[in-house]
């Protein structure tokens, strides 16, 4: 679920994409740790802050259950209509404070990012005993990590097929939609949980 939720091409990939080619793979590799630590606390955030308002109200239960299996249906099909950007290349790398701002951006201050986040974390945080939660978000955080340092590492490998943007958006959709295929079939077990539930 973890790579499933971090593996779409969007602003924080694209970020970690665009450092994979042009900077050092040493650079790289800590661009991608510092995407991964923000992307980590707003995961958390996401999970736990939702979660503990859903453990004391049943009604907010249900309606995170719903409207986060609508949420997430419509992540896996947008995803599935979606195309790639293209990926800039720049001439020099961009200074570390810079890096961790622009991070920090593309992380906390998406609002897109951050609403999708609640509704699809806060849902499955319904789905789980308390003594899921922290194996769960586990998975989540060792995604995290390994989903940013092995794009980079792939990346170096088959920096080939990133030559042309033409390429390199072929390869991207192509992620965007296993990515969305693996996300409606999760949405649509939400939906199941939350008609069980309420029936």
């Amino acid at each position: 679920m973890g790579l499933a939720y971090l593996a779409p091409i969007g602003m924080q990939n694209l970020f970690v994409i665009n450092s994979a080619l042009n900077d050092s793979r040493k650079r790289a590799f800590l661009t991608a740790i510092i995407v991964a630590f923000f992307d980590i606390s707003l995961s958390a955030s996401c999970f736990y802050g939702v979660g503990s308002v859903m453990e004391k109200y049943e009604f907010v239960k249900l309606a995170i259950l719903l409207i986060g299996s609508i949420v997430v249906i419509r992540i896996g099909i947008s995803l599935l209509k979606s195309k790639a950007q293209e990926v800039k290349r720049e001439k020099t790398s961009m200074p570390i404070g810079k890096t961790i701002t622009s991070a920090c951006v593309v992380t906390w201050f998406n609002p897109q990012a951050i609403i999708d986040g609640t509704m699809m974390l806060g849902a499955f945080h319904v789905t789980l005993l308390s003594s899921q939660a922290l194996p769960f978000m586990s998975g989540i955080i060792s995604a995290s990590f390994l989903w940013f340092t092995g794009l980079i590492f792939v990346i170096s490998l088959f920096s080939r097929l990133f030559n042309s943007n033409n390429n390199s958006s072929k390869v991207m959709t192509v992620i965007n939609r296993v990515c969305g295929v693996v996300i409606i079939i999760y949405g649509l077990n939400l939906l199941k949980v939350f008609l069980t539930m309420l029936f």
